[in-house]
């Protein structure tokens, strides 16, 4: 009598979350429970401020090896939201010994990143890639250079920062380094990393194919971002004022950022002193208030443009939403408003947005990253009785970016009394010992 096989499961039947404590950045992995096999998705890896108590680069490493049990030692996907040291440190290769060995030996199959994170997309490419193709080849192309460019003067930031004295500059000059160290490109050798892992490689943008639907048997990946030049309203009307404007950036020329971007690049020129010998240790009283007054003005005028710089960067984040038996588990990276507007505007993606189950809170919990239209229109939200209550996940580290004077403090106190009230909360600065917090949705 001839037995029957009991057919594979074409759906997982759990999601496993893991949320690592970094500190002060994001690292997630996504284990997707099957019949048969297990499939493991790891979103982003990098930190700018460990946890109190620990050693950025034991930890880090830490966490890979940790990664490296949870996933048993294989990576079916890798998700590079964008590219801010908080969420690509971890991919550090240091010659092999770095986090990032450990990721690359895990072997992703795919690796997704935005598209202005493509390789072929420079000013000096052939030709359009299939992500250029959906925008205008020209203006994207030069978007990405200045974003390159953006990195280097965030270098000469971080140089600047530590030659501005006295406490009155003392937050001021806090934010500079944070700013600057987070968006520069010192961690370039993570960035080569990346371009070296993954049997297939995706650049992806709003609409786009995430590469996961082979990956992920049964669910549904669609991609709500970052938009591309031409699919974001806002960028077509900047640029018929003003066609060297760049995305996203208030009124930030190329030119500028070429200039400053070169100054980034000879920086430890201007770390010297031009007359050593001349030098005077002290000044008369009416110089010292013109050097404070001058000063002031460009930590102001530094800050300023680092945090547009950051924003900008921000706003190429990849947005995930996974669908799959009726749950939807929403990712968006550290995706700020101007990100979000383009999805947004269409109604289909708000009505399964609505549903959303689980909900990864953005920018580690800046108040701009989760827009009042999206959050408000969670309808899991609700009391602790609610039966199917949503979701979220926090990874942040408290007192390391803005300040609470100012309102600009992360995570954001309003936005945390909202999650707590409205969702079952978990935030990684809760863990106690162990280095990450597990959530696991039945599905």
């Amino acid at each position: 009598m001839a037995t029957t096989r009991k057919p594979k499961a074409t759906a997982p039947h759990d999601m496993v979350l893991r949320s690592y404590n970094v500190g002060f950045g994001d690292c997630f992995l996504l284990t997707f429970r099957y019949t048969d096999f297990d499939r493991h998705v790891l979103i982003d890896f990098g930190s700018t401020r460990a946890p109190k108590g620990k050693v950025m680069a034991a930890h880090m490493m830490a966490i890979a090896k940790q990664i490296e049990t949870d996933c048993e030692g294989k990576l079916h996907a890798l998700v590079v939201t964008h590219r801010h040291k908080d969420h690509i440190s971890g991919f550090t290769y240091s010659g092999g010994k770095g986090p990032g060995a450990v990721i690359r030996r895990l072997d992703p199959d795919l690796v997704i990143q935005p598209w202005t994170e493509d390789p072929k997309a420079r000013r000096n490419a052939k030709g359009p890639t299939s992500a250029m193709r959906n925008g205008d080849t020209k203006a994207a192309i030069q978007h990405i250079d200045a974003l390159h460019d953006m990195n280097e003067f965030a270098g000469y930031v971080v140089s600047a920062s530590k030659r501005l004295r006295g406490n009155h500059l003392k937050a001021t000059r806090e934010q500079l380094a944070f700013l600057g160290d987070d968006n520069d490109l010192t961690n370039r050798d993570a960035i080569t990393n990346l371009m070296k892992m993954g049997r297939k490689k995706r650049y992806v943008y709003f609409g786009a194919k995430s590469g996961l639907e082979s990956v992920l048997p049964g669910v549904t990946t669609t991609v709500l971002g970052p938009p591309t030049l031409k699919q974001s309203p806002g960028i077509a009307t900047q640029r018929a004022k003003d066609p060297d404007q760049f995305w996203m950036q208030l009124a930030a020329r190329a030119d500028f950022w070429a200039q400053h971007g070169q100054i980034a690049r000879y920086a430890k020129a201007t770390d010297g002193v031009l007359f050593p010998r001349h030098v005077e240790k002290r000044h008369p009283w009416d110089m010292r208030w013109y050097r404070y007054q001058a000063q002031r003005e460009q930590a102001e005028n530094l800050l300023s443009i680092v945090r547009t710089l950051d924003s900008a960067m921000n706003n190429t984040s990849v947005v995930l939403l996974f669908e799959v038996a009726g749950k939807s588990f929403l990712f968006p990276g550290d995706a700020q408003y101007e990100n979000w507007m383009y999805a947004l505007s269409h109604p289909a993606i708000v009505a399964r947005l609505a549903k959303v189950d689980l909900y990864k809170v953005g920018h580690h919990g800046s108040l701009n990253a989760t827009p009042k239209d999206l959050w408000n229109g969670f309808t899991a939200r609700g009391t602790k009785t609610k039966k199917g209550r949503l979701i979220s996940v926090l990874s942040t580290l408290a007192g390391v970016h803005g300040n609470e004077t100012a309102g600009t403090e992360v995570p954001r106190d309003p936005l945390v009394t909202a999650l707590t009230k409205e969702s079952d909360l978990f935030d990684t600065r809760t863990t106690t010992g162990d280095e990450q917090v597990v959530t696991w949705v039945k599905l």
